[in-house]
């Protein structure tokens, strides 16, 4: 199929919805699918060596006038113009509701969410794309969030939902890494964070746990100058090394210099400028990462992350309001080197058989080469 994919956030960007937008386009295209990119102009880097993606698909950046509804509207027209100028799409799949209802009379749509939207103006702009005829499904990444979507919006009816939550790619052979070297002790475990340094990241319980182990290195990798600043200065124990953000294309060679990884989300996970709050509905990437990569993880017990982790099984599971439990969980595991190599290996198991970013491309898409004028039925 010719797929016009629809991003409103900037390429490249230090934005994980940046990230997964390249890794789906690059699925597509790995599944034989011709796929446009229309995304907004970012910093200068070449967007796949930064992004570490396999396969060019071409890229339209489209700027914004500014950053408001209005400026979102006209940024659509002028999607649409380029989507119209060029070969027509089989489908117009995205996140950016904006450009999907602008392009709505042009091929079937497939509507992505991560999250509620109440952002959106006019107030009614959701509602309206689910209720087009030509909407052919909407993917949520978790079934907390399918679930939330179906209860606000049941006056539509049944919506056609997939749940596909977010993947990572196997990891590269180790003969194909780079040569990163972390700073620290030689002979000390390593116990990493990748991520942003965002409110409710947990970053407060890192620091937390490094006080408790005087005896470890804990490394944190990601969050912008701003949000690194704030917590170094934060920061008591000379054992902690922020690394500030990393290209995706280079988060590999960490995840494999680490002992343990952390994932601490705290009930409230906000994004970035705390815009959004998503704890409900989650599925971050971080975690399939460190799941690709057989790390062993300690994470937050969290509803939405038991759809992927089971305690003792892939990962160890504590409540994040409990630094005790997160201290007793570490102790453990870097004490006990099978159950490190148990759960990691489980883990990684997981992600090949499960939530490769190739699985996922052909789940969100399947069925939808054949030929169909609107809406399908609800989806399991």
């Amino acid at each position: 199929m010719r797929i016009a994919y629809l991003h409103g956030g900037s390429i490249p960007s230090c934005f994980a919805n940046g990230v997964h937008v390249m890794r789906m386009c690059d699925a597509f295209t790995a599944a034989g699918h011709e796929v446009t990119l229309y995304s907004v102009p970012g910093s200068d880097e070449d967007p796949y060596a930064y992004y570490g993606v396999h396969h060019r698909f071409p890229i339209r950046l489209v700027p914004c006038p500014d950053y408001t509804p209005t400026g979102y509207w006209k940024r659509a027209e002028a999607v649409r113009a380029l989507v119209t100028n060029g070969p027509a799409p089989d489908l117009v799949y995205g996140r950016d509701p904006y450009a999907l209802t602008t392009l709505s009379d042009l091929a079937p749509l497939v509507y992505e969410v991560h999250q509620l939207r109440e952002d959106l103006s006019p107030a009614g702009t959701e509602e309206a794309l689910l209720g087009m005829p030509r909407l052919a499904r909407v993917v949520a990444i978790t079934h907390a969030l399918a679930r939330d979507m179906q209860q606000k919006y049941e006056t539509l009816g049944a919506l056609p939902l997939v749940v596909a939550p977010d993947c990572a790619d196997p990891p590269a052979p180790a003969a194909a890494r780079g040569t990163t070297r972390l700073p620290g002790r030689p002979d000390v475990p390593r116990v990493g964070y990748v991520g942003h340094l965002y409110d409710g990241r947990g970053i407060g319980l890192v620091l937390e746990l490094a006080d408790r182990f005087p005896g470890l290195d804990f490394h944190l990798v990601g969050g912008t100058d701003e949000d690194r600043t704030r917590w170094e200065q934060a920061c008591r124990s000379p054992h902690v090394y922020f690394h500030g953000h990393r290209p995706p294309s280079a988060l590999p060679d960490y995840y494999a210099l680490f002992d343990v990884v952390l994932a601490p989300y705290e009930q409230k996970v906000y994004t970035w400028g705390r815009l959004g709050e998503t704890g409900r509905w989650a599925s971050p990437m971080k975690v399939f990462e460190y799941m690709s990569h057989g790390c062993p993880m300690i994470a937050s017990d969290l509803p939405v992350l038991h759809e992927v982790l089971q305690d003792r099984v892939n990962c160890l599971l504590r409540p994040p309001e409990d630094p005790a439990a997160w201290a007793g969980a570490l102790s453990e595991l870097i004490s006990d080197d099978a159950l490190r190599r148990n759960l990691g290996s489980e883990a990684r198991r997981q992600v090949l058989e499960r939530y490769t970013w190739r699985r996922r491309a052909d789940v969100v898409l399947a069925g939808l080469d054949r030929p169909k004028t609107g809406r399908t039925g609800p989806l399991p």
